[in-house]
C-alpha cells in the first residue's frame, strides 16, 4: 500500500551538513519527495509535534534541542513507505543503530551524552514518523494540504515482460 511519512533531519543534521545525503538516501532507495521546506521550529510547533511528551519532565530539552536551529521537513512517499523509511532510519538510540542506517552512520551522540544529566534529550540526527495514522496527524501539523505535491515517475510505472 502506498504511504507517506514525516521525516524531520533535526538542527545538528542540519549544521553538519547532512541534508543531501539523507534524501540521496531516501531517493535511492526509491522514495518519492511529496514536500520539503527548511525552517525554524517555534516552540509551539514542537509543543503540537511532541504533544504527548509535553508536561514529562525531560520535554523542555526536548524544545530546546528541536528549536535549537534549522530543521528540514519532507515528506517522503511509497509503498510501504512507513517499515522501509523507519528500517532505513535505524534505533531511536544512536548507540543501539546499526551501521548502514541513517542513525547508525551519521548520529553519533547517545544518552545521555557523556557529562551531561539524564535529562538531556537523544540527539539522533532524524524523525519518521511510526504509523500512517502519526504520519497523517504529523504531515498536517508541518504542512498545509496544498503544499504536498502528487505526481508520477517513470519508476511508477509498472513493467510487463511478456
Amino acid at each position: 500500500m502506498y504511504e507517506k511519512s514525516l521525516i524531520i533531519i533535526k538542527p545538528d543534521g542540519v549544521q553538519r551538513s547532512l541534508v543531501g545525503t539523507v534524501i540521496n538516501r531516501f531517493e535511492n532507495a526509491g522514495l518519492k519527495i511529496h514536500a520539503m521546506k527548511l525552517q525554524n521550529v517555534a516552540a509551539e510547533q514542537s509543543k503540537k509535534h511532541y504533544s504527548e511528551h509535553v508536561g514529562k519532565a525531560f520535554y523542555p530539552t526536548v524544545e530546546e534541542y528541536i528549536t535549537s536551529g534549522p530543521v528540514m521537513v519532507f515528506v517522503l512517499g511509497g509503498v510501504s513507505a512507513i517499515k522501509k523509511i523507519r528500517a532505513m532510519v535505524g534505533a531511536t538510540e544512536p548507540a543501539s543503530a546499526l551501521p548502514g542506517t541513517i542513525r547508525g552512520d551519521f548520529a553519533h551522540q547517545s544518552y545521555p551524552a557523556p557529562g551531561e544529566p539524564d535529562d538531556k534529550p537523544i540527539r539522533n540526527l532524524i524523525h519518521a514518523s511510526a504509523t500512517p495514522d502519526e504520519a497523517a496527524a504529523e504531515i498536517a501539523i508541518w504542512f498545509s494540504e496544498d503544499e504536498l505535491v502528487d505526481y508520477d515517475k517513470v519508476t511508477d510505472q509498472q513493467v510487463s515482460f511478456k
